[in-house]
């Protein structure tokens, strides 16, 4: 015999208070006692109650959905790259433990922004996760003046000033060239990400700082952070400069890219060229030899994100930039 299911007046009777009560509960108000409240949570566990999340959507005015929005093309969301599905592992750890649903968003093309600006307008999510920003991206800009609460993987380019959660690509950069110069190396040139990336520029500048403080001359050389990339970057670099003795490499894509391009020229790394790639993915482990690179927290940047984004659209303040560090790994690359 079919069960009918629990209604608001059952769980009011089971748990001794009144509908009102049971309802303010359900729609997470904060006005009821702790006696109460546990009452009504309890007697919705014993008997098996499930809100009406339309119901209790037009109430609160919340979805209890978030939004992670990747401006890339989807070859490079599900390509051997692991810093997107590492974030969206983050960010879905941290929306699970919350209870909260993550809806996942491609941004590659002017009509999927629209479609995004739409949706989010029409309060179908509590908030937006932008990850990737390319440029001076005017979505997450666009979904803050809808009022629409935005934290970003990483800072805008340009005068956007938006909450973001990030890494310290100066400072990791940075402390790559100073290894390589403290081992001997004079001649060390880069592959740098792209220039309309936060990521990109950021560890540029580490790169170009490091060599200022060294007194060396600077060679440069930019990919997308692509491994075909970094193959033709090297070449690029190798005929500029035949005599260089180590190379920067602003991802461990590109690095990757990068060893084959000097296997295939015939330089030993590390003997002839020192290699450091930026990021720790897995097959940095694999490639011979094992990469040294600089670590950032994937997974925790996913982490964070989801975060802050959580207190943000809960009405709470939040720190503008949440920046974390990086660290080196040391391994037979350089």
């Amino acid at each position: 015999m079919h069960r009918p299911r629990p209604t608001l007046e059952n769980v009011a009777r089971h748990a001794g208070v009144s509908r009102a009560t049971v309802s303010r509960v359900v729609n997470g108000s904060t006005t009821v006692g702790e006696d109460s409240r546990e009452a009504v949570l309890r007697a919705i566990r014993e008997l098996g109650y499930i809100p009406n999340q339309a119901a209790r959507s037009l109430v609160t005015q919340r979805t209890d959905s978030f939004a992670l929005v990747l401006p890339e093309e989807p070859g490079r969301v599900f390509s051997d790259d692991q810093f997107f599905p590492g974030v969206v592992r983050g960010v879905s750890q941290e929306l699970e433990a919350a209870d909260k649903q993550l809806v996942l968003m491609m941004a590659r093309s002017p009509a999927s922004r629209d479609r995004i600006e739409r949706f989010a307008l029409a309060r179908h999510v509590d908030g937006v996760m932008v990850a990737s920003m390319h440029g001076a991206d005017p979505l997450p800009a666009a979904l803050a003046r809808m009022g629409i609460p935005v934290v970003c993987n990483e800072r805008a380019l340009g005068a956007a000033m938006l909450p973001y959660v990030g890494v310290d690509n100066v400072a990791g950069a940075a402390g790559a060239v100073r290894h390589l110069a403290a081992s001997g190396r004079t001649r060390i040139a880069t592959v740098a990400g792209p220039q309309d990336m936060v990521a990109g520029v950021d560890r540029l500048t580490g790169y170009r700082s490091a060599l200022r403080e060294a007194g060396l001359d600077p060679s440069v050389a930019v990919g997308d952070f692509t491994q075909d990339s970094g193959v033709v970057a090297m070449r690029v670099l190798l005929e500029r400069q035949p005599g260089l003795d180590a190379v920067f490499v602003a991802s461990d894509l590109m690095a990757i890219g990068v060893l084959r391009a000097l296997r295939q020229a015939g330089r030993r790394v590390p003997d002839d060229v020192a290699v450091v790639g930026f990021d720790d993915i897995e097959p940095a482990r694999y490639t011979e030899p094992p990469l040294t690179t600089v670590r950032q927290p994937i997974a925790e940047i996913g982490r964070r994100l989801a975060g802050q984004l959580l207190r943000l659209a809960s009405g709470e303040s939040i720190e503008p930039a949440l920046v974390l560090p990086t660290e080196l790994v040391i391994r037979d690359s350089g």
